[in-house]
């Protein structure tokens, strides 16, 4: 009798346990019943192995063959060439050089020329130059302007036949072939016709010492 009522109160108390876990007996895990409101340990997932993308092979760095710069060399400047030398006894590189006409005047020789493209067309003529304190200017001029007839106002319209001014002033025109100027170029009439008639405006005019 005693053992049955020993079996029936282990029973009941059971069943007591099992209402209170929270609708049903705990899973039995690793041995022994978990109460009910433990905390359980999560279980952390293994973490995923995402395999990674082989790593990218680096394209080799193109190689930039420096190329050699041939640099042309400039041309070296042409030499100028010499001024063909004056003719023989005309003194004047510069008229002889001229494309057009020109003239030289040879101050110490008393002589002039007319040359075209380096050639003497007509001379020596005789002349005189300015005399002492009024001297005939020396270098390389151009033929500024011409006149007929000019008359000179500085020495009381004394008349200047086939006048041809190389330098303000100064001038061949007719003159005296035994007196001497006040600058300007003596030459015979025939002279001072000629050189009247063959240079132009812009034609060198060189006088020499």
């Amino acid at each position: 009798m005693k053992r049955s009522l020993v079996g029936a109160v282990a029973v009941a108390a059971a069943f007591g346990l099992s209402a209170c876990s929270g609708g049903g007996a705990a899973p039995v895990t690793g041995g022994g019943a978990v109460a009910a409101g433990a905390n359980v340990p999560a279980t952390t997932p293994a973490p995923s192995t995402t395999s990674s993308s082989p790593p990218s092979t680096p394209s080799p760095t193109p190689t930039t063959s420096s190329s050699t710069k041939t640099t042309t060399p400039k041309p070296k400047p042409k030499p100028k060439a010499d001024p063909p030398p004056a003719p023989a006894g005309v003194p004047c590189a510069n008229a002889a050089a001229a494309v057009g006409t020109a003239a030289c005047v040879d101050l110490s020789a008393h002589q002039a020329w007319l040359l075209q493209g380096g050639k003497v067309i007509y001379g020596p003529v005789p002349m005189l130059p300015g005399r002492k304190g009024y001297p005939t200017p020396v270098g390389t001029f151009h033929v500024l302007s011409k006149e007929k007839m000019h008359y000179s106002k500085q020495f009381d319209n004394a008349p200047m036949p086939n006048s041809v001014f190389f330098y303000p002033g100064d001038a061949f025109h007719t003159g005296s072939l035994k007196v001497y100027s006040h600058g300007c170029i003596h030459l015979s009439a025939a002279a001072s016709a000629k050189f009247f008639s063959t240079l132009h405006l812009g034609d060198v005019v060189q006088v020499v010492p």
